[in-house]
């Protein structure tokens, strides 16, 4: 239940700063900073214990590359998707005087930015923290953060810049996006995290 309740807290932490910053009043340009600053904070504080995934489709490529055991996927998932829930309905509470009208998408273009960033944030998860090479490193959280921050800035007008499930339920929630968008965002994540699984046991056969 430990590492369980730890997945809840990152997930909501992601999903609030990512609602209070982007939904107006927000934080403007610096939403990216203050969503990958929060991630980089609970990857410090919750790695010991539970990994710190916060993220349905990092679980999946580490389990995909092999460092994580299939019996616990569900209940990552499962916190990671509840956290977020939670994070939404506060939002929805302390933004509740303000208009959120929904991010309009063009799907392909949205899909592939999806794909690309979460494919890089599993990348670099599973390099920072499950790669033999860079095992007790300090920079891990800073990594992952930075990873965040960058896809926000660089995708955020294609995609909001989510590259979580559990964070496209939550803006789906919220209304930052359509519920009709909610696909889009599953099929991209979760594809993104499989091929960083694979990329990365191509580029470390020995790593296991």
């Amino acid at each position: 239940m430990k590492k369980y309740t730890v997945e809840f807290i990152g997930a909501f932490f992601w999903v609030l700063t990512m609602g209070m910053t982007l939904i107006e009043p927000g934080a403007g340009n610096l939403a990216p900073l203050a969503v990958g600053a929060v991630l980089m904070v609970m990857v410090y504080a919750g790695n010991h214990i539970s990994g710190a995934h916060y993220n349905p489709a990092v679980t999946l490529a580490v389990w995909l590359r092999g460092r994580f055991e299939g019996s616990e996927v569900p209940g990552y998932m499962i916190s990671q998707m509840l956290g977020a829930t939670l994070a939404a309905l506060i939002v929805r509470f302390l933004k509740g005087g303000h208009e959120v009208i929904p991010t309009a998408l063009d799907i392909t273009a949205a899909l592939l930015a999806e794909m690309i960033f979460t494919f890089a944030l599993g990348f670099v998860f599973l390099n920072v923290l499950t790669a033999k090479k860079n095992k007790e490193n300090t920079y891990f959280g800073l990594a992952l953060g930075f990873t965040v921050a960058a896809g926000m800035y660089a995708m955020g007008s294609v995609s909001v810049g989510v590259f979580n499930p559990a964070a496209a339920l939550g803006i789906s929630i919220m209304g930052v996006s359509s519920w009709v968008n909610l696909w889009l965002y599953f099929i991209a994540n979760f594809l993104g995290g499989a091929l960083a699984a694979i990329i990365f046991t191509y580029l470390h056969p020995d790593d296991k």
